[in-house]
């Protein structure tokens, strides 16, 4: 096997991810992130949140401005999470309809809404396990580190988008998809492919640009 050349000098924070609970984890050239400007229109077409946080589009960088601030980091920090949530192979396939359209079957709702309460329940970790990564490659001499997570804030109940301000800038981090990053090829690319669409349960990359 061809060892990676990158990740020695950052062997810690591949450590730390693993003892945090990430199921993969590897260390890769930023040029290696998959950045289209077709990402964020999935976002406007296909997602409850759109405008809704601050975190999200239309209110973060374009793919154009984060294809730039790209460019100035030398190195990403790819995680893998496995969700605990299991998928139903009917249900995943149309999951925002069966959770949210009051005339679906019975049935179906109920799949759809416990796969996200169980979903929500055990991914609540994953933002912070990225922040908890960022702190130990800032306080390792990286002050540009930066995370990104998978899937849009939980902070608050209610967005504070009205004001324009963050109210946990600290905490909040913006979704790589919502900049235009292509999870999917980009973890093709790295060797750690996610399985798409969904079976079982759902695989979640995170980011975190080191410096």
């Amino acid at each position: 096997m061809k060892k990676d050349p990158v990740s020695p000098q950052y062997a810690f924070l591949v450590e730390k991810a693993r003892e945090l609970g990430a199921k993969d984890v590897k260390v890769i050239p930023a040029a290696d992130i998959v950045v289209e400007n077709r990402i964020p229109l999935k976002c406007r077409a296909g997602c409850i949140s759109y405008g809704k946080k601050l975190i999200c589009p239309p209110y973060v960088p374009t793919p154009d401005e984060f294809r730039k601030i790209l460019s100035e980091y030398r190195y990403a920090l790819l995680v893998k999470f496995i969700s605990p949530a299991e998928a139903d192979p009917v249900v995943i396939c149309s999951i925002y309809k069966y959770w949210l359209d009051p005339e679906a079957p019975a049935d179906r709702k109920e799949q759809a809404t416990q796969f996200w309460k169980d979903h929500f329940n055990g991914t609540g970790a994953f933002a912070p396990m990225m922040l908890e990564l960022e702190r130990t490659a800032f306080n390792a001499g990286n002050p540009f580190a930066l995370a990104f997570v998978n899937g849009s804030c939980r902070l608050c109940e209610t967005c504070n988008v009205k004001a324009g301000i963050c109210v946990h800038p600290t905490q909040a981090r913006i979704p790589e998809h919502a900049v235009g990053v292509n999870m999917v090829k980009t973890a093709e690319k790295a060797g750690m492919p996610i399985r798409f669409p969904v079976q079982g349960h759902p695989e979640l990359m995170a980011l975190l640009l080191i410096d």
